[in-house]
Order: C-alpha cells, then sequence, then structure tokens
C-alpha cells in the first residue's frame, strides 16, 4: 500500500466531478488507499457513504448558494464545517490532497499536516479571478479576502496541482511555489467515456445540422454570446439551416432560457439540462460544430475548458473565442473569433457548416491530441510524481 490519500472537493460530487474520479482511480491503481470527502448529489451521489470501485466516498449535505457572494460565504462555511467532521471519521492520512474552489480547504489540510499529512493543493480555478469574472465587483474587500486566503493556502502547501502551464505559472509567481514542487496535471476527457455512437437524425429537428453545446451553465461561461451568435447567423447570415442543443446546468440556466426567448430563438434553440451519458453521446456525435463561447476575461483567458476537450475526444470541431490557453489545448481543432466578437463567431460556425472536410479534418486533429500529448495518461504520470515529492518532504 502506497499511502492513504484523503481528497477534498466541495465544487461538485463524486463521480460526477470526472477529474477528481480520474485522480482517484489512478491513485488507486498505484495502491493507495483513497477517501473522498465531497458534498452529495441532487440526482445522483445521493448517498452519504459509498466505497465504488475501492473509492471510499464520504458525502455532505450541501445547498447551493444563492443570492451573490454572501450566499456563497454561507454555502462555504457549511462545506467546511461537514469537511472537517468527516476528516475527523476518515483518521490519520499520509496525503490531504484539496480540490478548489474555495480556496478554504486548507484549514483542513493544516489541522490535518499537524497529525504528519502532506498537503498537495489541486488548483481547479484561480479564485481571485474567478471573483472578478463572475461577480464584476472590481478589486473590493472581498476579492482582497480571496487574495489572501489563495496566499494561505500556498503557503500551507507542500506541492502544488496545476491544471496547465498558466496556472503554473501562477502559482511559482504570485504563490512563491518552487518550481520543482508545481505540477502540471492536465484535465482530460476518459476516452472509454466518449466515443461515437450512431447519429440520431432526430435530434436535428429536422434541419440539415446540429450545434451543440456541452458545459456549465454560469455567468462566466458565455451562454449569452452563444445565444446572441446564433441569433447574427440568422439575421446577419440568413442561416435557419441548424438546430442548437444546449446540454447543462448552472446557475446562469433560467437566464439563458429567457434569453433564447427574447431572441426569437425558442424553435430552433433547445435546452436539455444535464442528461445520461448515453443521451450526451448521441448529441455530440450527431454535432456538426460545437462551441465554446467563453469569453475573455481574467479567469478564462488562463483556464482549461473541459468542454473544448470533451468535444475534441468526440473528433467535433469546435469554434471558440480567441484565448490563450483554448489555443493550448484545441489547436488546429478549433477556429478563434477576436474575443467577444459574436458577430465573427456566428460567421466561422458558418465556415465551418459550409466545409465539411475542413470539419473531418479539424475532428481528427482534435482526437488524435486527446489520444496523445493531452491524454490522461500523462496527466496520471504527472499526478503520481506530485504525490511522490510531497511524501518526500
Amino acid at each position: 500500500m502506497a499511502g492513504k490519500a484523503l481528497i477534498l472537493v466541495e465544487n461538485l460530487s463524486v463521480p460526477f466531478d470526472r477529474r477528481v474520479w480520474q485522480e482517484s482511480t489512478t491513485l488507486r491503481d498505484a495502491g493507495w488507499e483513497v477517501h473522498v470527502i465531497c458534498p452529495r448529489g441532487t440526482r445522483r451521489d445521493s448517498e452519504p457513504y459509498v466505497e465504488l470501485d475501492g473509492v471510499r466516498i464520504h458525502r455532505y449535505p450541501l445547498r447551493a448558494a444563492t443570492g451573490g457572494p454572501l450566499g456563497y460565504l454561507r454555502e462555504y462555511g457549511s462545506a467546511l464545517w461537514h469537511t472537517f467532521r468527516l476528516a475527523r471519521r476518515v483518521g490519520p492520512v499520509d496525503v490531504v490532497h484539496a480540490c478548489n474552489p474555495p480556496d478554504l480547504l486548507f484549514l483542513v489540510a493544516r489541522t490535518l499536516k499537524r497529525r504528519g499529512a502532506r498537503f498537495v493543493f489541486d488548483q481547479h480555478d484561480l479564485v481571485p479571478e474567478l471573483y472578478l469574472s463572475r461577480f464584476d465587483r472590481g478589486e473590493d474587500f472581498l476579492y482582497r479576502m480571496v487574495c489572501r486566503l489563495e496566499r494561505l493556502t500556498y503557503r500551507a502547501a507542500d506541492v502544488v496541482i496545476a491544471t496547465n502551464e498558466s496556472y503554473r505559472e501562477v502559482a511559482i509567481a504570485r504563490g512563491g511555489k518552487r518550481p520543482e514542487d508545481v505540477f502540471v496535471v492536465r484535465s482530460a476527457p476518459a476516452v472509454e467515456r466518449f466515443h461515437e455512437v450512431p447519429a440520431d437524425e432526430s435530434i436535428k429537428r429536422g434541419k440539415p445540422y446540429l450545434l451543440c453545446y456541452l458545459g456549465v451553465m454560469g455567468p462566466q461561461d458565455g451562454v449569452d454570446y452563444a445565444l446572441r451568435a446564433l441569433a447574427r447567423l440568422r439575421d446577419e447570415l440568413g442561416r435557419t439551416d441548424w438546430h442548437a442543443v444546449f446540454v447543462g446546468g448552472g446557475d446562469a440556466f433560467d437566464d439563458s432560457v429567457a434569453l433564447s426567448r427574447r431572441l426569437g430563438l425558442s424553435g430552433s434553440v433547445e435546452f436539455t439540462g444535464r442528461i445520461p451519458d448515453e443521451d450526451l453521446l448521441r448529441h455530440l456525435s450527431t454535432a456538426d460544430v460545437c462551441l465554446a463561447p467563453d469569453p475573455l476575461n481574467p479567469l478564462n483567458d488562463v483556464s482549461t475548458m473541459n468542454k473544448i476537450m470533451e468535444y475534441m475526444a468526440m473528433a467535433r470541431p469546435v469554434v471558440s473565442f480567441d484565448l490563450r490557453e483554448a489555443r493550448v489545448s484545441a489547436g488546429e481543432a478549433a477556429v478563434y473569433a477576436p474575443a467577444n466578437d459574436e458577430s465573427q463567431f456566428a460567421k466561422l460556425v458558418a465556415r465551418l457548416l459550409d466545409d465539411p472536410g475542413e470539419r473531418r479534418r479539424m475532428g481528427a486533429a482534435g482526437q488524435a491530441r486527446v489520444r496523445g500529448p493531452l491524454s490522461w495518461e500523462r496527466s496520471a504520470a504527472a499526478l503520481l510524481a506530485a504525490y511522490e515529492t510531497a511524501r518526500s518532504r
């Protein structure tokens, strides 16, 4: 047995959080006894405790935040209390592995460090940039607080896991971590989960082409940009030969549905909410073009978008805004509109709809990247190296 690891995550339930689940099973396969503390899901992952494929998952009840920053303070306070409670139940561990947001779980990690654990900080998001991008409140008191919490988390961490090179640069420059203590563990789709199935033409609702969005629908995720771009595709380019499906949920779901109605898109745009994997595969296998409308903001420019990686795994061409890390991920598998330019985004969608050969070339290029240099196998090796370095500390 390599040791006992405790993974802390607040943002999603497990195994619904695919990155955390991949990390958990990778560690299990390397001989670690793995425990995970996370919130309960609503429609899935609802048991308080389950041992799944050798991973022991401890879940707590949590009500998602509403009402702006103060709602998040209530959510995070409740999550922190439950995490402390369940960590005591798990007992001593060799490594505590905390995934943000929020940057509060270092408090639990610091307690476990006093009992001999090493702390691996898995930085899923840059929370100061997330705050600026989500709430549009500027560098106010709460912004200064999240910056302080991030510094304390970096200071407590023995090792930092970054999702890409941009985040690694922040950990070194802003977090003061030594380069040898920061490891890039990129998120990568499980190729056994994302595989093509026969197309389902009924999803197109009688139209020649299907456009697809997959992912979280938060204020910073750009669903509103995508909808306005589709309205421009119709009004400026005269294209009505498409049907668009938006798969996923989030804080901005209801606002997005309302915006689609105001734009007169109700007959052309469908919102499915979260759907089972088999339905997701049917939609992606049928899609002609996939949408990554994340606008340029302090967070998105340096973040790896899971949706892009999943589109690539399904060999689908992508239209994205021109973001630094979007280019790193997708390369030639995407075309890039000038940042936040909805008209140019619409023109690129139209261009791909008219060029099936280019769509096939881009899809093949993306799939090769996900199965090669951006594969989880490479990330798994970096994860295990991070754990070895933490243990050596």
